[in-house]
């Protein structure tokens, strides 16, 4: 029963990634049809991550209460909503609306789904979960460049992408006698510990692991949206191969948390976590010394390579790191500081970029690295200290 569970698990986080690419391959259409700057994407797209960061913050009351179970099937159902909502939009004031409950549910769901697999499964199957993601992810784009293809506009695209999130929202609540007969659930549910914000932010070893996923997103986020940029001022490409190449990064997360899930057969969740460093050094060093396409898009692949796996794996050790009751308030946390991160870094690269030019690109990348990689190394100091303490008392 777990593992059909887990299947559910999986289609559920697919859901999760289906809008986070969606509004950048359907702006170019929606800018034009409404008559806004294409400088308002960040309007729907910050209001969109703000909501996100609150749910996040918010969410261990809301799993305490309803479950992670009926936390699952409403954010679904919100999503689903949201999408709907936009696809009869006809002016940018409710697309701004809509972004609100879009964000609420990605919020929820994502603390609530990360927090149950990392305490029930291992990390196989978690670096597996965020493979869906990347499923999802890579899937709407499709969907809304038919809908374009076929001359059904982009409200024509969010209403395909919205059937199919609604069919994710059903079987969400399909599942909710399955999830009723995995006992373990109800028994982690009840000895969750809700911590409030200002006691967790008072510890400096939960201030080194927000660090963590904040450099994990600000990596992310300043790839994603600013990769082809540089791709095509900085190093030479056409604008239309710029946006095709950057579709690396994507191939390379994926890749990533595929192959993470099976080298954590031989591997331990901190051996995975630094090899990805290591390549993600590697790609900032191609990066820095070669303005060349090949290398350029070589770098942005190694980058979602090393990445990718990161985040999984992180979240899988975030039970160990700290108490499990509550870990769930800390995931929630880290959540909030990830979409933090995906909010605002791009802006402040954006403002770099003005100042210094799009070449500044690489220099930027090695910024976050170092952010992720200093507070990865704190984290994994003080719980090596951690543990020979526990092992010297237990032998006293």
């Amino acid at each position: 029963m777990a593992t059909l569970l887990l299947c559910f698990i999986y289609l559920f986080y697919i859901g999760l990634g289906i809008p986070d690419s969606l509004l950048g391959s359907a702006w170019p259409a929606i800018y034009g049809d409404l008559h806004v700057p294409v400088s308002y994407v960040s309007l729907i797209s910050a209001t969109v991550s703000s909501c996100t960061v609150l749910s996040s913050l918010f969410s261990t009351r809301i799993i305490a209460a309803l479950g992670t179970a009926k936390v699952s099937a409403f954010s679904n159902a919100l999503t689903a909503a949201a999408l709907l909502g936009f696809s009869c939009s006809n002016h940018f004031l409710w697309l701004c609306v809509c972004a609100i409950p879009l964000g609420i549910g990605a919020g929820s769901i994502d603390t609530a789904l990360n927090h149950y697999v990392a305490l029930h499964y291992n990390a196989m199957q978690m670096s597996f979960l965020h493979c869906f993601y990347g499923i999802g992810v890579s899937l709407s784009p499709y969907l809304m460049s038919l809908a374009l293809s076929e001359e059904m506009n982009w409200r024509g695209g969010y209403r395909t992408v919205f059937y199919l999130q609604l069919g994710i929202a059903v079987l969400s609540f399909l599942s909710l006698p399955i999830w009723k007969s995995v006992k373990t659930t109800q028994q982690k549910q009840e000895d969750t510990l809700v911590l409030p914000l200002t006691q967790m932010l008072k510890r400096k070893k939960i201030w080194a692991s927000c660090g963590v996923f904040a450099g994990i997103s600000a990596l992310e986020s300043t790839c994603l949206i600013w990769g082809s940029t540089y791709l095509w001022e900085s190093v030479g490409l056409s604008a239309e191969m710029a946006a095709a190449m950057i579709t690396f990064y994507f191939v390379g997360m994926t890749l990533g948390r595929f192959l993470s899930g099976i080298l954590s057969l031989k591997l331990s969740d901190w051996q995975i976590v630094f090899t990805g460093q290591i390549f993600i050094f590697l790609a900032v060093v191609i990066l820095l010394s070669s303005r060349y396409p090949i290398p350029s898009v070589l770098g942005l692949f190694l980058i979602g390579l090393g990445n990718g796996p990161i985040f999984p794996n992180m979240t899988h050790l975030t039970p160990a790191l700290y108490q499990k009751k509550a870990s769930q308030s800390i995931i929630g946390v880290e959540m909030a500081f990830s979409n933090l991160s995906i909010m605002l870094t791009p802006v402040l690269f954006g403002i770099l970029s003005n100042l210094m030019g799009p070449g500044i690109f690489p220099v930027f990348l090695l910024v976050m690295f170092m952010l992720m990689s200093g507070c990865t190394i704190i984290l994994k100091t003080g719980d090596a200290y951690s543990r020979k303490n526990k092992k010297a008392q237990a032998l006293s």
